[in-house]
């Protein structure tokens, strides 16, 4: 039999398995939320870092992680490799996102550039194209790749009757996660079910606070909303329809439950914040489960490529609070998972704000 190699998707779901004990998550997690300055917890992090100040050191994180889902990706061949390089382009739109927001509120490039990832080159924007965009339809019309550009595309009629950036935010989100459920979809039968189940969750997550955050909290209109609707997820079109047209936002997230989340909260009636803490617990809770289960192949993989998203979100918002000086045990409560949702949701990329 042939020895393993790097490019066997068993050997690195294996290697994966290992590094999974070094990630910031439970103890750790409690154990760095008491760390009081960001150089600090930069020495936690990267112990030959010499980082003082915040935007460096979350700038590193973000790479980090864009490294190391790229070097996966590069050795996986066929249509799971196609998967995982997908992944990659979360950071790409986080970046268009930035523009989006600077194009409209009127902001000069150069404001701008600070706030931007610089993410390797077959990530990275043509900057000065984009930014000579006079209009959303001529910004999304020299937009790369094609699913982005065609989510973008759904943007432009709300956008140009209401200009705030929620709308392109939204449609992004939607091109997005359109290409990771068809490339979930097209995988082997034997990883298929356990990606999806990832994916689908991510694209409800997202459902769910187009609902709580458009819907309620800015009235956009139910017709206007449903356009953005990622067809195969738990939520069908259907059902978000009847979500998005609820009295409430407790007789909406009541829809939602057992798709994007697992119970209504526990106390008062729910708000955005909650219901997405409450699907991103969900979300964290699908991934550990699916790498326990699978334990090895594509499964695996992909589980820890989300199981290391919610330690980004997480450890950029420890960033942020230890820079604003938030008490360790308020802080801890901002981190997934948790079980009362008392503060905003950690960012995650993938959920339109406005």
């Amino acid at each position: 039999m042939a020895p393993r190699t790097a490019t066997d998707l068993d050997f690195i779901a294996a290697r994966l398995h290992g590094r999974r004990s070094r990630l910031a998550e439970a103890e750790r997690l409690d154990e760095l939320c008491r760390i009081r300055t960001v150089p600090e917890l930069a020495r936690a992090l990267f112990p030959e870092s010499r980082f003082l100040t915040a935007t460096p050191l979350q700038r590193v994180l973000v790479l980090d992680q864009v490294e190391e889902i790229s070097t996966i990706a590069s050795k996986i061949g066929g249509s799971s490799g196609r998967f995982l390089d997908w992944l990659r382009m979360r950071f790409r739109v986080e970046n268009v996102k930035v523009l989006v927001r600077g194009f409209s509120s009127g902001m000069a490039l150069r404001d701008l550039q600070p706030h931007l990832v610089p993410l390797p080159d077959d990530l990275a924007l043509n900057l000065e194209v984009l930014a000579s965009a006079g209009t959303i339809e001529a910004f999304a019309a020299v937009l790369d790749p094609e699913p982005l550009r065609a989510g973008l595309e759904r943007a432009v009629e709300p956008y140009n009757k209401r200009p705030r950036p929620f709308f392109p935010e939204a449609g992004l989100d939607h091109g997005y996660l359109t290409e990771l459920l068809a490339r979930a979809r097209a995988l082997p039968r034997a990883h298929r079910d356990d990606v999806l189940g990832i994916a689908r969750q991510e694209a409800d997550t997202f459902h769910l606070a187009l609902v709580a955050r458009g819907r309620f909290s800015y009235d956009l209109a139910p017709d206007t909303l449903h356009r953005f609707h990622v067809p195969g997820t738990r939520i069908s079109g259907q059902q978000f329809r009847q979500m998005l047209r609820a009295e409430t936002l407790a007789e909406a997230a009541a829809t939602a439950v057992g798709a994007a989340i697992d119970a209504m909260p526990a106390e008062g009636g729910p708000d955005a914040a909650a219901l997405e803490t409450l699907a991103w617990n969900r979300y964290y809770r699908l991934a550990n489960r699916t790498f326990r289960r699978s334990h090895m192949g594509l499964g695996a993989v992909v589980a820890y490529a989300a199981i290391r998203r919610i330690e980004l979100a997480n450890l950029i918002t420890l960033v942020e609070g230890i820079r604003t000086r938030v008490p360790p045990d308020a802080l801890r409560q901002r981190l997934i998972p948790r079980a009362e949702p008392s503060e905003a949701p950690a960012r995650l990329p993938g959920v339109a704000r406005v």
